[in-house]
This record gives C-alpha cells, structure tokens and sequence, in this order.
C-alpha cells in the first residue's frame, strides 16, 4: 500500500545563496535526506512545493494523499499554509523538524499535523513513521465520520419528532398513525425519513 502513497513535501528551496549561512546549509542538507529517504523507501514523490500562496492551488492539483512539511518548527507561516491548503480536503500531514523545543507540539497537532517528528529523518525511521501517521489519520477520520452520523441521526430524530407533532395536531393522527404516515411518504417518494420531515416542517414553517 505504502508504494502507492503520493506524497508532496512541503519545504524550502534547497539553493542556498549564501555559502556560510550554515542554518541554511543544513535545512538544505535536511531536506535532501528527507527526500532520498522516500526515495530510498520507494514511496512515490510527486512534487516539493515552497510554502506560498499558491500551496493550496497545487495540493488541490495534485491530490496527494499524504502531505510532509520539511520545516523547523517555528516556521508558522509554513504550517498555516499547510493547513489552509487542506482545510476543505484534509490529508495526514508529517511534520518533520530538528527542533528538539516540545512547546511547539500541542500547537502543531491543534492545526492538524498527524505527527511531529524530531530528529527522524534517517531512512529506516521514514516508512514505519509514515505507516502510523496514515494508520492514525485513518482512525481519526473514521471516528470523524461516525461523530457526524451521530450528530446527523440525532438532528434528524428532532426534525422527525416536530413533523409527528405536526401531523398529530393538524390532522388529528395519534404518534404510531403519524410515524407510519411519514414512513409511508419516505417509501412512495425513494427519501429518507429525516428528509420527508424535514419537509413538512419547512411547509408548517412557510405557512406559519
């Protein structure tokens, strides 16, 4: 499964213009062991994008299902384009940093990094690191997933509720004939029963 994972990494250019500016040396360095750590672990890199403006553009393009941010981890601006990038699409996103400060982390995971990763970037950690970031971000999502249908299913007993109610009063059935009416529309027009409620609420509500 893990030869198929598309992956952008999120990162600075790895020209440096000033030779002894050794902070940029080395987050270049970093980042060209990041890459050959993928590489090396045959996952599939589809693109290194600088964190701009245009970062959600080219996410959106490229559809990857995995999103790796290259970045100390004070680089905010990084990460908020990051999380722009993924807020009406979301995807596990793997931060890596050298950045041994553990302040950052709660902040991190709050925005919606999967996992924080500090000092991993030799290649035998890199897969086994990406299994659990996409194993968690699996579980989340589904637990996600059944927090809305709790939420869905519980919205539509309060709509189904108040259109009993409706029909009770205004054309005198008891609870069992008003639940089975509204069963019975649901069925004759293929709706769900939330649905066919909701409809008869918003005529109650129009008509007042």
């Amino acid at each position: 499964m893990n030869e198929a994972l598309r992956i952008v990494v999120v990162a600075p250019d790895l020209v440096v213009s000033d030779p002894t500016d050794d902070h940029a040396l080395e987050q270049a360095e970093r980042s060209r062991s990041l890459r050959i750590g993928l590489l090396e672990n045959g996952f599939n890199l589809v693109a290194t994008l600088p964190a701009d403006v245009f970062l959600a553009e080219r996410i959106a393009q490229l559809q990857p299902d995995l999103i790796i941010v290259d970045a100390e981890s004070d680089a905010r601006d990084a990460l908020e384009h990051v999380v722009m990038a993924t807020r009406d699409e979301r995807r596990p996103i793997v931060m890596f940093t050298n950045d041994d400060d553990t302040r950052h982390v709660k902040d991190a995971v709050a925005a919606g990094v999967t996992a924080y990763i500090v000092a991993g970037l030799a290649a035998e950690r890199i897969r086994p690191i990406l299994d659990v970031a996409m194993a968690r971000f699996q579980h989340e999502q589904a637990l996600r997933a059944e927090l809305a249908e709790a939420k869905s299913e519980l919205r539509d007993r309060k709509v189904i509720d108040r259109a009993k109610g409706i029909l009770m009063q205004r054309q005198g059935l008891t609870e069992p004939e008003a639940y089975a009416r509204l069963r019975k529309a649901a069925m004759d027009k293929g709706l769900k029963l939330g649905e066919v409620a909701q409809r008869i609420v918003d005529v109650s509500d129009l008509l007042g």
